[in-house]
This record gives C-alpha cells, structure tokens and sequence, in this order.
C-alpha cells in the first residue's frame, strides 16, 4: 500500500459558519496529512477556505493506486460534509487530484 495526499477542491454556495467547518475537521481528522512527511514539510492543512466560498480539503488516503485513493478521498469528504450539515449543492466538490505520494 502506498500513502497519497489528495486534493480535493470545492465551493461553499452559502455562508457556511465557524461551527459547521469545524465538524468537517474533525470527521476528517483520522485522514489529515499532517501525519505523513510530505504533509508536515508542505504545512498541508486538512481544510482551507477563502474568502470567496472555495475551499480545498487535504486528505491522507492509504491505497494500492491513486484511482482508488482519489475515489476514497472523495468520498470521505462528501460524508463529512453531510455530517457537518452540509448538502451536495450546498458544497458541491470538485475533481480531486494527487498532490503528494508517500511510500
């Protein structure tokens, strides 16, 4: 198995507060990067949102190949977003990416 770091960007389409993005954080917190060597020499934060509604969540995700650690990541962020209250066109992601291999 090999560790990726995946990106996966989107847009909060409302105001979305202080409250609801910590719920997101800690649901994701098992999968921050922070935890590999990339995610700590890159100061890789878990969720960053902007001032215009874009966020970008960074997920650690443990795969045999980056399709499947693109699909896990994905996913992993769609529940969190639903457990923090948040609906699919309320926050609705984007493609994910690779933006880091750690084996």
């Amino acid at each position: 198995m090999t560790t990726y770091v995946i990106s996966i960007p989107g847009t909060f389409l409302r105001e979305v507060p202080e409250t609801a993005r910590a719920a997101v954080v800690k649901h994701l917190r098992p999968a921050d990067p922070q935890h590999t060597q990339l995610g700590q020499s890159e100061e890789l934060d878990i969720l960053t949102v902007n001032d215009n509604g874009t966020f970008s969540i960074r997920l650690e995700v443990d795969a045999d190949d980056s399709h499947s650690a693109e699909l896990h990541a994905k996913q992993a962020a769609a529940t969190a977003l639903r457990e923090a209250g948040l609906t699919e066109d309320e926050a609705p992601l984007g493609p994910t990416a690779v933006t880091g291999i750690d084996t």
